[in-house]
């Protein structure tokens, strides 16, 4: 086992991290014939404030094949090097020096990166915080660094991951949002197709995209495309923000 996770509490379920998207069919020009062209690495930034965690998270990430662009020890200088190096996810403390983790969220909320947050707190303030600021997921730090990496690729694809017993809380925090005054209810919305409308409905209610697939009766990689697709037309960034705007539009499945 690695240096980081080695406790196996905290565990992250296994259809809320399941399933790398397959390698697209077609070949490309030039191509080895009957050799799949390798998908690029995941690139990542990892923050924390303990040197040897932080080393540790990174060289477990670097093993599994994706690029560690960059290392921060400080709110400031997560800011700085994600917005220079641009990663796909980046992996940060919740209580990082000069920032908290969830101002670090709000400062890159431009950006097109994905946030996992790896905190040592569980405590539900700290995990809404961090929701509402953007972050895409929570782990508490007991997960083992294999599900610490699954988490990251989970995130990279724009789903959900959290510590069991955080996403539930997490849902009761958007259902009581919903009922607020929205900023701007007159906003229009995309027209989404019926299956879109069906596959975000579902979301909602926390299920994960292998949930959804058996539940609809179409391939995991089918839904992947209809939540891009949903995430496109109303302009959100990751599952978390496709939550709240379907509770905000009283978009729930029946019974959730």
């Amino acid at each position: 086992m690695s240096g980081a996770g080695a406790d196996p509490g905290g565990m992250v379920p296994d259809d809320a991290v399941s399933g790398t998207a397959a390698p697209d069919e077609a070949a490309t020009a030039g191509q080895v014939p009957g050799r799949a062209e390798a998908a690029p690495a995941l690139t990542v930034v990892v923050a924390d404030d303990h040197p040897l965690w932080r080393d540790a998270v990174a060289r477990d990430l670097a093993d599994a094949g994706m690029r560690v662009v960059a290392t921060a020890d400080d709110g400031p200088s997560t800011v700085r090097r994600v917005t220079a190096t641009r990663p796909d996810v980046l992996v940060l403390d919740l209580n990082l020096p000069g920032m908290r983790g969830d101002e670090v969220c709000r400062a890159l909320g431009a950006l097109p990166t994905r946030v996992l947050i790896l905190s040592a707190s569980g405590e539900q303030q700290d995990v809404l915080e961090a929701v509402k600021a953007g972050a895409t997921g929570y782990l508490v730090k007991s997960a083992q660094s294999t599900q610490i990496i699954e988490a990251v690729r989970a995130t990279a694809r724009g789903e959900a991951v959290f510590t069991p017993g955080l996403a539930g809380l997490v849902l009761g925090e958007f259902r009581k949002m919903s009922s607020e005054p929205q900023k701007d209810p007159g906003r229009p919305i995309p027209e989404l197709t019926e299956r879109e409308t069906e596959v975000l409905k579902l979301v909602a209610t926390g299920m994960s995209y292998k949930e959804i697939a058996a539940e609809l009766f179409i391939s995991h990689r089918t839904v992947q495309n209809h939540v891009q697709n949903t995430l496109g037309k109303l302009q959100l960034h990751n599952r978390v923000e496709l939550v709240r705007f379907a509770f905000a539009r009283g978009l729930e499945a029946p019974g959730a």
